[in-house]
């Protein structure tokens, strides 16, 4: 959510933002704003004024009870009644024009970074730099389920009898493989000096609201009937929020932490989910990656985060690449974001396996997360994320990357500590 003051002082900026992101239909927002914002400043100064003149009247009835001045008395009664009538019409009008200016500043989208690329959609995504060299075999490499089948690693059947699509059930040295990656990057995080957190599951919707767009929450989170909790569709969620309505003091940033949790997601849209296949499903886990941090310090952030992910993969000899997003696929929040993707033999091209955004200040705002600077000045926070792995579309990588020709997989060295020493799977 952007500056207030930014609309008052600078309404074309905004408007230029908005066609930057191709979003035309929510240009008449800024003057809706603009107005509404005139006229409840209007409402509360008048209302201000009506105030001190019901103060000034209820000395005066004292005084004049004090004089024997009943009559008098009861007449300035009377414009005082009359003055708290029209307060509280003021005050109602108040509430109302706040609640509608909130709702069209929730939606009108955060000002993006200069160096983001113009571009209407994913297709328009930037390649910026590629890591390790992508290898086809000379043999063929099946669909990433065949693999798993054939290693005894899933039943996507039973899932489907269970809870439907978008389910499975991982089996054997797939199940442990899964949980392998994840710990390994657990400890990847913590040994770049994350602290590890488990957070909620479930939030609040006023979390919710804070941390991410209307459209995105409808499109994602699955809300529990009868209660104002919601399933967490990525544990940066409940991490932002942890920082809900609090004050840091500048000596305590940057709040660096990676967090674990199961995440869960409607997936609403044109993707929808795979009948057979692990990419785009209902459930998963992921090792993510949180900063709060200073507004100077968050482009730095920003690049130490993804290149961790870059890191990781390649410790594991996955080759990757980063894609700038242009600003027609950043979501309304973010100022800035990049995708890294890992290579896949099968269908020889790039996929993405994580993504990682700046925020600047817009979830600090919402969810009024402040820093006290050293000059007892207040001031918003930056927050950041990424994704350092999300098993398992993780695994689809890692098993075409690490297939052999005799069908087992090769376990990478960083791996067997924590898949019992094993060299191969198969």
């Amino acid at each position: 959510m952007l500056d207030i003051n930014l609309l008052r002082t600078d309404p074309e900026r905004v408007r230029e933002n908005i066609r930057k992101k191709f979003q035309d239909a929510k240009l008449p927002l800024v003057d809706e704003v603009v107005a509404m914002d005139r006229e409840n400043r209007e409402t509360m100064q008048k209302a201000d004024s009506l105030r001190n003149q019901r103060k000034v009247l209820s000395k005066q009835i004292g005084g004049l009870m004090a004089k024997g001045q009943k009559d008098e008395a009861e007449a300035v009664k009377a414009q005082v009644n009359a003055l708290a009538d029209e307060l509280a019409g003021l005050e109602k009008r108040e509430e109302e024009l706040q609640a509608e200016i909130r709702k069209r500043m929730l939606v009108i989208p955060n000002i993006i970074d200069d160096s983001v690329p113009i571009g209407r959609d994913d297709s328009e995504n930037v390649e910026i730099q590629r890591y390790g060299e992508p290898v086809v075999p000379d043999f063929e490499i099946p669909y990433h389920v065949d693999i798993m089948e054939r290693l005894s690693g899933i039943d996507l059947d039973a899932a489907r009898k269970t809870s439907g699509n978008g389910f499975y059930y991982l089996m054997g040295d797939i199940a442990r493989l899964h949980s392998a990656i994840l710990s390994y990057g657990r400890d990847f995080m913590i040994d770049r000096g994350f602290t590890y957190c488990i957070p909620p599951y479930m939030i609040h919707g006023n979390v919710v609201s804070g941390v991410m767009s209307f459209a995105e929450m409808e499109n994602m989170m699955y809300k529990i009937e009868g209660e104002d909790l919601y399933l967490i569709g990525t544990s940066e969620h409940s991490m932002i929020g942890k920082f809900i309505d609090t004050i840091l003091d500048e000596s305590q940033l940057p709040q660096t932490l990676t967090s674990y949790s199961p995440c869960f997601r409607k997936e609403v849209g044109a993707h929808g989910i795979e009948e057979r296949g692990v990419y785009r499903i209902h459930q998963f886990e992921k090792q993510e990656m949180i900063v709060v941090c200073k507004p100077e310090d968050s482009p730095m952030w920003f690049d130490r985060l993804w290149q961790n992910t870059v890191d990781f993969f390649r410790s594991m000899d996955i080759p990757v690449r980063t894609l700038e997003c242009c600003s027609g696929d950043l979501a309304d929040l973010k100022v800035k974001s990049l995708d890294v993707e890992a290579w896949s033999p099968r269908q020889q091209k790039y996929f993405e396996v994580g993504s990682c955004s700046n925020l600047g200040d817009a979830q600090a705002r919402r969810l009024q997360i402040r820093v006290k600077g050293a000059d007892g000045k207040k001031y918003l926070a930056h927050t950041l994320n990424n994704t350092c792995v999300a098993p398992p579309r993780m695994l689809i990588a890692f098993l075409e990357n690490n297939l052999q020709a005799d069908g087992r997989v090769r376990i990478p060295e960083v791996l067997r500590p924590y898949m019992g020493g094993k060299e191969f799977i198969g």
